[in-house]
């Protein structure tokens, strides 16, 4: 049996809960005294899932907080990838959204954007007011390239120009993030999908 990791750290009070197929949640726990800023919840996180084959992560909402829980524990030892194409529920966000529908969505690995194509029985995107862009698909990836690709980079740590200067430089560096682009103009064939927008900004 696989089990989905619910991370609540968007507020003062950070939890987990660890839930099974059938949506029981069958462990939770309240991690008193964690620093949402240091590495000390993805360790205890870690600790909590332990022995429990994860199918993915739910998270609350909250600047960077989807990616930066999966980064996090990813980097503490919990393997998320090899299980995002065969999720009952892959959750994701965007790099950008259309005044006209279309998902721009950009990544290093190309993990999220298969996921999000083939594979989970749904996709939900959750996406925040900041990532609507006016012009079109080019100023989409305009605004993944040049908005949330530098940021994003100086969270994880990665030695990119962007992520020293803040500004893109269409850089070859190996820890480019910016690899693969998908452009999403209706949901991919015997994939169910579904966006919800949020009257928010959430994450870059």
């Amino acid at each position: 049996m696989t089990y989905s990791l619910f991370v609540e750290r968007s507020v003062g009070t950070q939890s987990l809960a660890l839930a099974d197929d059938a949506g029981r949640v069958v462990r939770e726990t309240v991690l008193d005294g964690a620093d949402c800023r240091s590495g000390d919840w993805a360790a205890r996180a870690v600790d909590f899932a332990a022995g429990a084959e994860l199918s993915g992560i739910v998270c609350g909402t909250g600047p960077g907080s989807f990616a930066g829980v999966r980064a996090a524990l990813e980097a503490s030892g919990v393997e998320i990838r090899e299980h995002q194409t065969v999720a009952d529920l892959f959750l994701l966000s965007a790099n950008a959204l259309t005044e006209d529908g279309v998902i721009v969505n950009i990544d290093g690995t190309g993990n999220r954007v298969a996921a999000s194509i083939y594979g989970p029985k749904r996709v939900l995107y959750v996406v925040g007011r900041n990532k609507l862009v006016a012009g079109g698909v080019m100023e989409a990836i305009r605004r993944a390239k040049k908005t949330a690709s530098p940021p994003n980079c100086r969270r994880l740590g990665k030695k990119t120009p962007c992520a020293e200067l803040g500004v893109c430089a269409d850089c070859d560096s190996p820890d480019r993030i910016c690899k693969v682009t998908a452009i999403f103009e209706r949901p991919p064939t015997h994939t169910p999908t579904k966006v919800i927008l949020v009257d928010e900004d959430l994450g870059y």
